[in-house]
């Protein structure tokens, strides 16, 4: 790998040079940064970027750094940090673009896992514990889950490479967040706004089996309040290939706290087995720390706009704080909420997690026409846009803009999962 600290990005400051005033109103300038590149066995170690050495014209305490970390389980794992001025976020590319954790204004976006480093895909073994190894690095505020399959530990049918019928085993989740990004480029685009962004390229592929790009760019406007994830995924296969797609956004603290509440425009919920029946009445609401919790699990058919976009908002009990995601239901028709408001040291966390099917087993989800099936060189995008609300104005607002979707339409609440909906019991 080559391995650069030298400063490449000097002849181009002379060009971002805040002395043109014109720059601002009549062009566009993109600044980027190849990280990584395996296709030119390119790969830099550390980077800062920022108005003092890359001059935008902001006023904002913006930053982009990279390093990579060291020791323990974390050993060369790549992370990339975000700031723009009121909002921080750390990608994660050796983690397959995941983003561990945010923050805005002060209050932290993300969760307190029992695991406490970035554990590098090395020392992840998925079959573990019967395929949950998954969970031995699962810290992330948002990590993706598929890309061939995303969700409960199952076995499924395959074509093997001999050309016949073949019984696998897929563990929780998929492979996507365990894979190293094999191209990472860092963009800082001016003009009327300043747009910081991470791009990056996961391969997922194997020989007589599934060959899944995914491509994605991960953005936030200096001094906003907003986070988006643009993803493509292609199947680079002269064969079509099933994929399935999941975003996994995890909250404790401050915004999950006893009292917090789910705001969403409900078509129809369900509890997704036997447990998540014992709390179906009250399932958009949260309570405190609760030692000996066992996991609970909905699945939610939302209502959206003319446009086909819905809304969902998690915000404290006192209204004054809250988070919100908007993403298309033509993309991703399928809402699951996760809750695991189990003792702190457990991992006190729900999970908001849009996706293109619902995370039972990848066979199920097939009989009932869940997943994708991408023809060659077809690709499918998803676009998940995160914002934060503070005060009680901000989240009133979206309140009332969800309200918006729910219109005249009373949720339906089910009592069992219809048989198509739930693999579980």
């Amino acid at each position: 790998m080559k391995f650069q600290k030298e400063n490449f990005y000097d002849p181009f400051l002379k060009i971002l040079s805040v002395k043109n005033n014109y720059l601002s109103f009549f062009m566009s300038v993109t600044f980027n940064q190849v990280i990584t590149d395996v296709d030119q066995n390119l790969w830099i170690d550390s980077l800062e970027l920022n108005e003092k050495n890359l001059s935008t014209n902001s006023s904002s305490n913006w930053e982009i750094k990279k390093s990579t970390l060291q020791g323990g389980l974390q050993q060369g794992v790549d992370l990339i940090e975000v700031n723009n001025g009121v909002f921080s976020f750390a990608v994660v590319p050796t983690r397959g673009m995941g983003i561990w954790r945010g923050s805005y204004s002060g209050k932290t976006l993300g969760w307190d896992s029992p695991v406490k480093d970035l554990v590098h895909p090395a020392f992840i073994e998925l079959n573990d514990r019967g395929g949950l190894g998954w969970l031995k690095g699962f810290n992330e505020w948002i990590v993706r889950c598929g890309l061939s399959s995303n969700g409960a530990p199952g076995n499924d049918v395959i074509i093997d490479n001999n050309g016949n019928k073949a019984e696998v085993f897929l563990p929780l989740h998929g492979k996507i967040a365990n894979i190293p990004a094999r191209f990472i480029e860092v963009q800082v685009e001016v003009g009327t706004s300043t747009i910081l962004k991470i791009r990056g390229i996961v391969e997922e592929s194997m020989l007589f089996g599934p060959a899944l790009r995914l491509t994605t760019e991960i953005s936030t406007e200096l001094g906003s309040n907003k986070l988006t994830i643009v993803d493509e995924v292609t199947n680079l296969n002269s064969t079509p290939e099933e994929i399935e797609m999941l975003y996994h956004c995890n909250y404790g603290p401050p915004f999950l706290e006893e009292g917090s509440k789910l705001v969403a425009p409900v078509k129809r919920a369900s509890p997704r087995d036997r447990r998540a029946r014992e709390n179906v009445t009250t399932m958009s609401e949260f309570c405190g720390p609760t030692n000996g919790y066992v996991e609970q699990v909905y699945f939610y058919e939302l209502l959206g706009d003319s446009t086909g976009e819905s809304k969902v908002m998690l915000r404290n009990k006192a209204g004054n704080l809250g988070t919100s995601m908007i993403f298309s239901l033509e993309q991703m028709p399928c809402f699951s909420l996760w809750k695991n408001t189990a003792s702190l040291k457990n991992g006190y966390v729900t999970g908001l997690e849009p996706g293109s099917n619902f995370p039972n087993p990848k066979r199920f989800e097939r009989e009932n026409g869940r997943v994708v099936l991408l023809e060659p060189l077809q690709s499918r995008k998803y676009k998940l846009s995160l914002e934060v609300q503070v005060g009680s104005d901000a989240v009133r607002e979206v309140e009332r803009e969800i309200n918006q979707l729910q219109g005249s339409t009373s949720p339906e609440i089910l009592e069992f999962a219809p048989e198509h909906l739930s693999a579980a019991t």
